[in-house]
């Protein structure tokens, strides 16, 4: 298992409208996610600078398959299409990112 976190900027218009598209995300979205070897995937908002960190773990051995192969899944497409608009990439992101990968630097289990 290998852990990921990442950070992207939320519009501040955007708010409300994307906790309450997160409250009730796709069904076909979230089958995805798991198909992809995701678990303990969670999204965390930190007002008033207004970015997401998102943070999961991959149990699966070829996470850039995976990551294409939810890329291509026209559901997935579809419901970025909805959360995109919304988010604000750091503009320090590196190419190919929208959300910004970060480095772990500590953890405790």
């Amino acid at each position: 298992m290998k852990r990921y976190g990442s950070v992207i900027g939320l519009r501040p218009e955007a708010i409300a409208e994307y906790k309450r598209v997160h409250a009730a995300v796709w069904p076909k979205v979230l089958e995805q996610i798991k198909h992809s070897n995701i678990s303990n995937y969670s999204i965390y908002l930190r007002e008033p600078e207004n970015l997401l960190f998102a943070y999961y773990e991959y149990t699966g051995t070829d996470h850039d398959g995976d990551m294409a192969a939810m890329a291509a899944d026209p559901v997935t497409q579809d419901w970025w299409k909805v959360c995109m608009p919304m988010q604000s990439p750091l503009a320090t992101r590196r190419d190919g990112e929208w959300w910004a990968g970060m480095e772990e630097v500590f953890h405790l289990d």
